[in-house]
């Protein structure tokens, strides 16, 4: 599949479901390695209230036959900035939508969302298990802690 994303100009999405993800060749098949997508400034509207919410996700994946392509992983992600829904459906649902697309060998997904209502919510996916001997590192994204 040629990308449509790679080297163009490209306008962000005004909905995650018409932003098209790119994948290209995997250039290490049959090489198990982790590829991590760390997102500090992720943004989504509250569903209720209409205000933003805010995140930092980590994606984790290892590829199958077929990787993201970074730009458009970033289209895909900037389109939720106007996208009203609650912080688990975002989270898990971006984690099934690289997952089905891309069918790597194994995916994970930790949304680290900043306080709504002075609760954060963690939200965490994962497709199954890890792949035999695939080196995982830990996120390292610290819980929200206020100014104590």
């Amino acid at each position: 599949m040629q990308p449509i994303h790679l080297g163009q100009t490209s306008a962000l999405p005004t909905t995650p479901q018409e932003a098209v993800l790119d994948y290209v060749p995997n250039p290490r098949p049959g090489s198990p390695y982790l590829v991590r997508f760390a997102v500090p400034e992720f943004t989504s509207l509250c569903p209720v209230t209409g205000q933003p919410d805010f995140a930092h996700l980590v994606i984790d994946y290892a590829p199958g036959e077929t990787i993201v392509e970074s730009k458009s992983l970033k289209l895909f992600l900037g389109s939720f900035r106007n996208h009203a829904a609650f912080h688990e459906d975002c989270t898990v649902g971006i984690g099934q939508r690289l997952f089905d697309e891309m069918a790597p060998l194994w995916l994970r997904i930790g949304g680290y969302w900043y306080p709504r209502g002075g609760i954060p919510i963690d939200v965490f996916w994962q497709s199954g298990e890890p792949p035999k001997g695939l080196w995982l590192p830990t996120q390292d994204v610290p819980g929200y802690r206020g100014r104590g």
